[in-house]
């Protein structure tokens, strides 16, 4: 059973994501993702940086990267990125997970989240 509501929950996250990806433009996202590279890589096999890899992001639970090490605020957080919560987490990261070491203080324009998600979601597709 606990199977079968995992599975249902990653369709819907993906579902989700594939509406919040119509929202954005990925193209723009892809400009406001030159903030993230210092510390983070996007692509499939990538290494982790100061962040973690980022491909997959979607549907995963948090502090699930192999070889990376979380904080204890991230470590103990649980929940699955979908793009809410990842829209939230860009807003301001601090404030959405205190004690998170993500010293980056956020996106805080909205359509620059909605095209970075669109972004993320194309470019951890495959």
């Amino acid at each position: 059973m606990r199977l079968f509501a995992a599975a249902a929950g990653l369709a819907l996250a993906l579902v989700a994501t594939a509406a919040v990806a119509e929202d954005g433009d990925a193209a723009k996202g892809e400009k406001v993702f030159a903030r993230c590279k210092a510390c983070h890589t996007i692509e499939k096999g990538g290494p982790n940086k100061v962040g973690p890899n980022l491909h997959g992001l979607f549907g995963r639970h948090t502090a699930a990267v192999e070889g990376f090490k979380y904080s204890d605020a991230l470590k103990g957080a649980n929940f699955e990125w979908t793009p809410d919560k990842l829209d939230q987490w860009l807003t301001k990261p601090q404030a959405f997970l205190p004690g998170n070491k993500m010293a980056f203080p956020g996106v805080p324009n909205a359509q620059d989240r909605a095209d970075l998600i669109a972004y993320l979601h194309k470019a951890s597709e495959g």
